[in-house]
């Protein structure tokens, strides 16, 4: 096994999500807040030791040019300046090819693939990367698109659905059955959340464009109108819906799902939050607000977990929850995070955190949310970015 996990971490070099990037993330957190850059410098030579992609078809924010430029920017060490600065603008080009094909598609009244705008990996999360950077031209360009995809609807097979409706199934392949027409995707890693958190994460950073509001307001609307009434109680939102069900509108008595950062709950909350605060809507935050504590609270949510990831399991419930709490109205998310905290690690000590690399999938996010939410930890380092939770 660790024969076979090393290959899969090797060939994953550049890969933020589910390889080495991941691991050299930690690294260079722990490098900043500790001093010592041996272990980061040795992680950032594995990544440089083999070729990193930059061609727009294939890199993102979680793979290739942009995930390394990522985590040397987070890094902030000198020794990494002539790379970051290449890797930088081979980012900055990736974007306007991207861009560029993007409205092309929005012109053509087609419907995305959710790579052309999700956080892994499309624009949203080149957008994540420029926000974090501070490129304000190229990153306003990336929020005018965002703009575009969520306020200009499609229709598909006769029915108007909104722009970023998937034109492909959940593995972003053309599909038959009830997904031959699409879905709409609510998640934060593929679905609305990411575009809207970004635009949300933006305004409070101070990048506006015209119809940036706008967007928020409609990606709120969505979200608001999809949060279902559970079976037994609580409230929940799909984590996605093809087109006869996106038509039905909200039923109740929908089974209550697992509260993963990726595509559950905790992550749509947290978007729904930040577009709230943005736009002063107390409703729409007390929903976000009240709905996040029903999801770390239930037990019926919260059994479905069984790993300590970021992107699926304790790792990713935790920080969301964190995130949420930290600027919420109500006093009992914060009340409810120490549980959550004991019951991470309690898993981690029960040998189920994943032994190979990567941010979302491996033990380098369960080491970092652990950090992150330290309360002696120094200044935040804003890694949080590429999960537009902070």
């Amino acid at each position: 096994m660790p024969v076979l996990g090393a290959e899969r971490d090797h060939m994953n070099h550049d890969d933020l999500g589910a390889g080495l990037a991941g691991t050299a993330l930690h690294k260079m957190v722990v490098a900043r807040d500790q001093g010592d850059w041996t272990a980061a410098h040795a992680a950032a030579k594995a990544i440089s030791s083999q070729p990193i992609t930059a061609h727009p078809a294939h890199a993102s924010l979680y793979r290739g040019a942009p995930a390394v430029a990522y985590v040397l920017h987070i890094a902030d060490h000198p020794a990494y300046t002539r790379a970051l600065a290449q890797l930088d603008a081979e980012v900055v080009a990736i974007v306007a090819d991207r861009l560029a094909a993007a409205h092309h598609r929005i012109d053509s009244k087609a419907p995305p693939y959710l790579r052309e705008y999700d956080l892994i990996s499309g624009l949203t999360g080149l957008g994540a990367y420029l926000l974090h950077q501070g490129h304000d031209n190229v990153l306003e360009r990336v929020l005018r698109y965002l703009v575009r995809l969520i306020t200009e609807p499609l229709t598909v097979h006769g029915h108007q659905v909104p722009g970023w409706w998937a034109a492909t199934g959940l593995r972003d392949t053309p599909e038959t059955g009830q997904l031959a027409h699409g879905h709409a995707n609510f998640g934060i890693a593929h679905g609305v959340s990411g575009p809207l958190a970004l635009l949300a994460l933006a305004h409070r950073t101070g990048y506006t464009v015209t119809g940036q509001d706008d967007a928020l307001a409609e990606g709120i609307t969505h979200l608001t109108t999809w949060a279902q009434p559970l079976d037994g109680g609580g409230t929940g939102w799909p984590e996605y819906l093809p087109l006869h069900a996106y038509r039905k509108r909200p039923e109740p008595g929908a089974a209550p799902g697992r509260p993963s950062w990726c595509y559950g709950t905790p992550g749509i909350a947290r978007a729904l939050q930040l577009a709230a605060v943005a736009l002063h809507d107390d409703t729409a935050r007390r929903l976000a607000e009240h709905t996040a504590f029903q999801a770390i609270t239930d037990p019926r949510q919260t059994g479905q977990i069984t790993e300590t990831s970021l992107c699926h399991g304790w790792a990713g419930l935790l920080l969301a929850a964190g995130r949420i709490a930290s600027d919420a109205a109500r006093l009992d998310l914060a009340g409810a995070l120490p549980a959550l905290h004991s019951r991470l690690t309690t898993d981690m000590g029960q040998h189920r955190t994943a032994e190979h690399a990567g941010l979302l999938t491996g033990n380098a996010g369960v080491l970092l949310t652990l950090h992150a939410l330290t309360t002696a930890r120094p200044v935040d380092l804003g890694w949080e970015t590429c999960l537009l939770l902070n």
